[in-house]
This record gives structure tokens, sequence and C-alpha cells, in this order.
């Protein structure tokens, strides 16, 4: 299976359980594996073949920036699941066959200076 990995989308939102990232917000930094067959664009060098990452980041953008989730689990979950649902447009070719979605943050926790990454894959229930 191929794989199409998109790394270090960064994203401000306003997601978290804090009362202070509900309202003062944070950077996110949002990754992503797209797996799916590329053999035809492979051979075609066209856009119309693959799976077109640039919508796959604007998605994420649109997800991150205008929900308030309390958990960044929630979020990589809505992620996947908007990436998944798109795969029954038409104009999406070939399908994801599996998704990989990885959300990293620094929450405002004192005395904690570290990063908090949750990682999720969701497989098309067509290939499952």
């Amino acid at each position: 299976m191929d794989c199409i990995h998109v790394s270090n989308i960064r994203c401000y939102g306003y997601i978290g359980y804090l009362p202070e990232e509900k309202i003062l917000g944070q950077w996110f930094t949002v990754e992503l594996s797209l797996w799916l067959d590329v053999s035809v664009s492979g051979a075609s060098d066209d856009l119309d073949d693959t799976f077109n990452y640039c919508e796959a980041i604007e998605i994420v953008k649109g997800i991150v920036s205008s929900n308030k989730f309390d958990l960044i689990e929630k979020l990589a979950t809505a992620i996947a699941d908007e990436l998944l649902n798109r795969e029954n447009q038409p104009h999406q070719r070939p399908p994801l066959q599996k998704v990989g979605v990885r959300v990293i943050k620094s929450p405002p926790i004192p005395d904690f200076g570290g990063q908090v990454t949750v990682d999720i894959t969701r497989t098309n229930p067509q290939f499952a």
C-alpha cells in the first residue's frame, strides 16, 4: 500500500480542556498519513488520478480553527472522519484506504515544557 505523508500543518485553534485554552487558544501541529494506491497517478502524472493533499491541508486548517473540542483525541477523530468521508465524493480518486492523523500541542500546564501527541489510524470501511 502506498502512502502520502503531509507534515507540519500548523494551525491556531481553541481546543483543550483548560479554560485558558478555550479563551486564548494555541498552536497545533498536525501530520497526516494518507494510504492509497498511487500507481495510476505515478504513471499518468495527473493530479486527477490521486488524492489532492492541498485539500487535505485545508480540511485540517478548517477543523482546527472552527471547533472548540475539549480533547485532541476528538480533534484527531474529526479530521480522520472528514478525510474519509470526502471519499464518497466522485471527484476524489483513488479512494483513501486508511488515514493516520497525529495532533501535537504544548498544553499550558504549570512546570511542563513538553508536548502532548495523539496519533490515530482509521480505515475506510470499504477496505476493512
